[in-house]
């Protein structure tokens, strides 16, 4: 059987992660923030991917966030944004 993935904040990354979460202007940084809450607080990776978001996400994703956050801390999480439509032109 798969093992359960967890995240443990301290007081300073939950505060960051909150901050983030209710202030950052980019919807994607906010939803990832959420996310990450949601699995510090007991919830499955599994269970926030699919109903834990405004919009299901695939689970793989929400396990991508998870590793990044753990290796790169918020900065690494907010650097590796992909997805979404390219801008031209700009």
């Amino acid at each position: 059987m798969a093992r359960r993935r967890t995240l443990e904040l301290g007081a300073a990354q939950r505060e960051e992660l909150v901050r983030c979460r209710d202030h950052d202007p980019r919807p994607d940084a906010r939803e990832r923030c959420a996310a990450l809450l949601k699995i510090a607080a007991g919830a499955s990776a599994h269970g926030v991917a699919r109903q834990g978001l405004l919009k299901p996400r695939d689970p793989d994703t929400v396990y991508g966030w998870l590793n990044t956050y753990r290796t790169g801390g918020l900065a690494g999480l907010l650097a590796r944004r992909h997805g979404g439509p390219r801008r031209r032109g700009l």
